[in-house]
């Protein structure tokens, strides 16, 4: 069975399990942590997202975050992320959000008909995982024309039915056997492609995975594909074939990160988490630390399911504070490479 993830708005995300072809976890990885499965994959927490893997949380520990990692001599893993000033991150920031518009589909759900999108609504769709992946020091992704063709089905499935599901069954209106196989390998939401990248990105309702993040932040992502209507959306995030090699990926990452992505959509990492995440480092016994100006920023720390884009993974709630403009130096100890970095947030405002 799939393990789903289910959040208002409203999306699904699903870990790698045997048989994907990729995602870089194995099975095991994919189950460890379970508690929760779906069998149909229709999933019954599209408002908590309890479902797909509950974790140990600490709570009230002083935060902490990172980017893109590399090791350093003194085995500690520094962040990746952006190496540009404050002016080229917000340069690329600004020139990839100019137009945010979600394009013309050209389908039809009383026909059944898949349509395409128009108007580059799925080329900016692309731009804006790669300009996330961009600040978090990742290579880009390109499209696969055989994946927008399925998800463009699967989008028109989710459509047609009023629902989500990652294994939606043949008596489903509109069912395609091609949009079934992407429904499996996708991000799913009922928003057009370009809106749910952002939404995506900040992961409302996924307090135990924040799976479709960790997906667009994979080490292993790409190609994707991309395929949409007014009312739903896929994106395939399965089976890449990505070798970024990050030791782990922070969000938000090391280096400067323009306060516009803390809430680009509405609703906020400040609410859902920041977070680490490594396909290397046990993160299982993290201690987490965020200082700003010298002063602790309290935190509740959350061992996030295995196998949804990566191996390991952690949330780290603020508790009383929000991420402003300013510079905040992150720690991790209690694991295997400890991790030391600093992010700079930035306003990007024109």
């Amino acid at each position: 069975m799939r393990r789903i993830v289910s959040l208002a708005f409203v999306l699904h995300v699903l870990p790698a399990c045997a048989g994907d072809d990729g995602g870089g976890t194995s099975e095991t990885e994919a189950t460890a942590g379970s508690t929760a499965t779906s069998g149909d994959g229709s999933g019954t927490a599209d408002s908590t997202g309890t479902e797909g893997g509950t974790t140990a949380t600490t709570s009230g520990t002083t935060a902490g975050s990172t980017g893109g990692g590399s090791t350093t001599a003194d085995s500690t893993s520094s962040g990746g992320g952006t190496t540009g000033g404050g002016d080229d991150v917000c340069a690329r920031w600004n020139a990839d959000r100019a137009d945010l518009s979600e394009g013309t589909w050209t389908g039809d759900v009383g026909t059944c008909d898949p349509g395409d999108l128009e108007g580059g609504a799925r080329e900016r769709a692309l731009t804006l995982v790669n300009l996330y992946r961009f600040l978090a020091g990742l290579p880009e992704v390109t499209l696969d024309p055989v994946r927008n063709q399925k998800t463009q089905a699967c989008a028109l499935m989710m459509d047609a039915n009023g629902s989500l599901s990652h294994d939606p069954p043949p008596s489903w209106a509109c069912y395609f056997a091609d949009g079934a196989e992407a429904a499996g390998k996708s991000n799913i939401s009922s928003g057009p492609a370009v809106s749910s990248v952002d939404l995506y990105m900040v992961d409302p309702g996924n307090a135990t995975t924040l799976g479709h993040r960790r997906w667009i932040l994979s080490n292993t992502l790409g190609p994707i594909g991309i395929g949409g209507t007014s009312g739903a959306s896929c994106m395939w995030v399965l089976g890449g074939n990505g070798n970024a090699g990050a030791e782990f990926v922070a969000w938000p990452p090391a280096g400067v990160f323009p306060v516009q992505a803390v809430a680009p959509s509405w609703t906020s990492i400040d609410e859902t988490g920041w977070s680490i995440q490594s396909d290397g480092i046990d993160l299982s016994g993290a201690v987490v630390s965020i200082t700003r100006d010298g002063q602790p920023l309290a935190v509740d720390v959350t061992q996030l399911a295995s196998g949804y884009g990566s191996t390991y993974a952690i949330s780290m709630v603020p508790q009383g504070w929000t991420t402003t403009p300013g510079d905040y130096h992150v720690e991790v100890t209690g694991i295997s490479t400890p991790i030391a970095y600093d992010v700079q947030v930035v306003d990007c405002g024109g």
